[in-house]
């Protein structure tokens, strides 16, 4: 699906030749003397266009106007919340019919936040699944313009909403695809593709190269699966050497069971959502190969499987991490913050400016804060503000949650440096707690997923976070950088 910036107000959109003209009408809409304009005016002193946030007109073979059909779409305020349902109601009245070049134009000039939240959701409404379908439908919308009365401001914005839905749906692709069609060797090859843009470089470490780093907790988890497990390393460099990269850890489960500590059969179908945040690593890669700013980032991911054998870590045993501490592994299915505490270790070697661990790590996460945000640990105030600033202009939503020390008392143990669980109570805040541990020489953050990465029942599917929220964090570094 491509995209296209235009210059374009109510009395020009009028003349734009496509399947459906998506008109979002703000509460100050002023109408012209133009044919669209008559028309909107006319729906409104009917009664036909209800003159509140979230009503829809659909209007087939317009007269006067070069769309072959027309849908008004009441926003209100035009903030990001009913540009957001508004687009999404326009997209689910049309899909039936196939449409194949959309024109969505804004009445007033929108923000960079209402835009991103626009492309946003007009990508995710239209977004088709099809790598294992036999006889799957394709997305039918192939071309997009986007019609602003005053674009010059928006440029920037625009770009990096494009190549964020790049990213997303490349999340998303991978994400969703079943376990044995996304192996550790399937998401290594993603990433060495992703190695084809000049400023990207991948290295892939496997089993003896983890074994020689001394990498443990990550291989403890990996020795129950015969699919060998990988850890991969991105680099993205937009800047000079000098300058300390951004460090992005995803975990990359590829499918959890539980371990010995095996799940309830209900839903473990899911469980191919556990590298959540690999894709999104490997999203936001795609996005910065599209934007290519002025920083440097690195990106890890250690994939493995997570499954029950003879060969399987047991609950009770304990291993050497990279680090030199020793953990105790209470709880197999706690595997996740296992292959992060390594990765969290390795990223030391970079001399980070900052680094931030993405995960689907916890259901305690999902209890807390449902499916609407992402919850967000830090150890440093500057990133936590550059986070929360992040959260709110992606509208890919985060929240801030505690860190006291307190919290850690449940991870100890007479017979390691730290078991790797603590019990149910604040088990997201916990699980932090345990990752804090590896992550003590660099500004630190961890973003739990486990609620927001994917959803479930009738609309199952990845929904791509979250990679507009890391690609708004990552760049707005490059800005207090430059």
């Amino acid at each position: 699906m491509n995209f296209e910036l235009l210059d374009l107000d109510a009395a020009h959109a009028g003349h734009e030749k496509c399947d459906v003209l998506l008109m979002l009408l703000s509460a100050t809409f002023k109408p012209g003397r133009n044919p669209l304009s008559s028309l909107i005016s006319k729906a409104l002193k009917a009664g036909d266009l209800a003159d509140k946030p979230g009503s829809l007109l659909d209007i087939y073979r317009p007269a006067g106007l070069a769309c072959a059909r027309l849908v008004l779409i009441q926003v209100g305020d035009a903030k990001s919340n009913p540009v957001r349902k508004g687009v999404q109601a326009a997209i689910a009245l049309i899909k039936a019919a196939k449409p194949k070049q959309i024109t969505l134009c804004f009445d007033q000039t929108p923000d960079g936040q209402a835009l991103h939240v626009a492309l946003t959701t007009l990508a995710e409404a239209s977004y088709v699944y099809a790598t294992t379908l036999s006889k799957a439908e394709a997305r039918t919308i192939t071309h997009v313009k986007v019609g602003v009365p005053d674009s010059t401001n928006l440029a920037i914005p625009f770009a990096q909403t494009v190549a964020a839905v790049r990213g997303i749906e490349l999340a998303k692709e991978w994400a969703n695809r079943p376990a044995n069609h996304a192996t550790p060797s399937h998401l290594a090859r993603a990433a060495q593709a992703l190695a084809k843009s000049p400023r990207i470089k991948c290295e892939v470490l496997n089993l003896k190269d983890a074994e020689k780093l001394g990498m443990g907790a990550f291989l403890a988890v990996a020795k129950g699966s015969a699919e060998p497990p990988k850890f991969i390393e991105l680099h993205y460099k937009g800047a000079p050497k000098t300058q300390p990269p951004v460090v992005l850890v995803g975990k990359g489960i590829t499918f959890d069971s539980g371990g010995i500590s095996i799940k309830p059969a209900a839903e473990m179908d899911e469980m191919k959502y556990d590298m959540c945040g690999a894709a999104s690593v490997l999203g936001v890669f795609k996005a910065l190969a599209e934007l290519q700013p002025n920083i440097n980032v690195v990106g890890l991911i250690p994939s493995c499987e997570n499954l029950p054998s003879s060969r399987a870590v047991k609950p009770g045993d304990v291993v050497t991490s990279m680090s030199g501490q020793t953990i105790e592994i209470l709880n197999t299915d706690a595997e996740g913050r296992l292959v992060l505490c390594d990765a969290l270790t390795y990223a030391e070697r970079f001399k980070p400016q900052a680094v931030l661990d993405i995960a689907t790590l916890t259901g305690a996460c999902v209890i807390a804060l449902g499916g609407v945000r992402s919850g967000f640990f830090s150890t440093d105030e500057a990133m936590s503000a550059a986070l929360a600033k992040a959260s709110e202009s992606s509208q890919d939503l985060c929240w801030p949650m505690p860190l006291d020390d307190d919290y850690a008392e449940g991870l100890k143990t007479s017979f390691a440096d730290v078991a790797n669980v603590a019990g149910r109570p604040g088990g997201a805040i916990t699980a932090a707690k345990f990752l804090q541990r590896f992550a003590s020489k660099y500004p630190w953050g961890h973003l739990d997923i486990a609620g927001t990465s994917w959803k479930s029942g009738t609309a199952k599917g990845a929904t791509g976070r979250p990679v507009g929220l890391l690609l708004h964090y990552v760049l707005s570094l490059q800005t207090s950088a430059a």
